[in-house]
């Protein structure tokens, strides 16, 4: 059964947290959300990682979900620090991060800054860099959500988060990751959206030697397969997998391929 809780980082926020698993199993895998969303975004690859043994933590971002939201600006090495704090909070070894889209971004900070944490990689609808135009790009959403609101951003959400045929079957899974969008507090998601159009990891590439896998989506058009190939072009031994007909949040849309992927992950790095 999952376990909800929390850790104080060292400049006072709150890190919520969720555990799955055997906590005394060896097999270990932090798993980092999107953009906007939180911990439940991983439950369905949670639970099918639990089957193949492994103990799992999700964590709420800061300034998403449950955990603080402090004033901004905000950093991916400030959100790969608390990753850091909460792994250690659980006398976690060297283990497996899993990050997909903005918690790629973070699960690659968290590689370059406490390499000697990092057993493996998995890279999920991600880049390591979102390109030439992105401060402006991402700058200009944060304004739209600060002058028009969380809700005015929803039609652009959804087809960049989900296929066609997979919004029209499931409209529960929808539907929650719109509950959990709407619930973003304004001023934290700004800050994030600013983050993401600063961040730049490209120089880290070349000097990861765990095990990497990289997954991204045929259809997403949010972090191409194009970036998902320059960052596999970077990195010496990853792999490359590109799911056909999906798009963005895979781990929602395909959990079954990404718990695979993460699982085939978590035992090469155990190996």
């Amino acid at each position: 059964m999952a376990r909800l809780s929390s850790i104080e980082t060292k400049d006072h926020t709150e890190i919520v947290y969720e555990l799955h698993g055997d906590t005394s199993s060896p097999l270990r895998v932090a798993l980092i959300h999107s953009l906007a969303m939180d911990h439940t975004y991983w439950r369905p690859v949670a639970e099918r990682l639990v089957k193949g043994g492994v103990c799992a933590v999700a964590l709420d971002c800061r300034g998403h979900g449950a955990s603080g939201k402090p004033k901004g600006p905000y950093f991916t090495s400030a959100f790969a620090d608390d990753l850091a704090a909460l792994t250690q909070h659980l006398k976690w070894p060297a283990h497996v991060v899993a990050g997909s889209s903005m918690g790629g971004s973070i699960a690659l900070t968290y590689a370059a800054r406490h390499t000697e944490r990092v057993a493996g990689l998995a890279l999920i609808d991600t880049t390591a860099w979102y390109g030439k135009d992105a401060e402006k790009a991402w700058a200009d959403r944060a304004n739209a959500a600060r002058t028009k609101g969380l809700a005015s951003l929803i039609d652009f959400q959804l087809t960049r988060w989900f296929g066609d045929e997979f919004r029209a079957q499931n409209p529960d899974v929808v539907k929650a990751c719109v509950d959990t969008f709407l619930a973003n507090d304004v001023e934290a998601y700004a800050a994030t959206c600013r983050m993401l159009g600063e961040f730049d990891q490209r120089r880290s590439l070349p000097h990861f030697k765990m095990p990497v896998r990289i997954l991204v989506g045929e259809e997403d058009y949010a972090t191409p397969p194009a970036m998902a190939e320059d960052m596999h072009a970077a990195i010496a031994h990853s792999t490359y997998t590109l799911l056909p007909k999906a798009r963005h949040l895979t781990p929602l849309e395909r959990p079954d391929e990404v718990a695979a992927e993460i699982l085939a992950t978590v035992i090469a790095a155990h190996e």
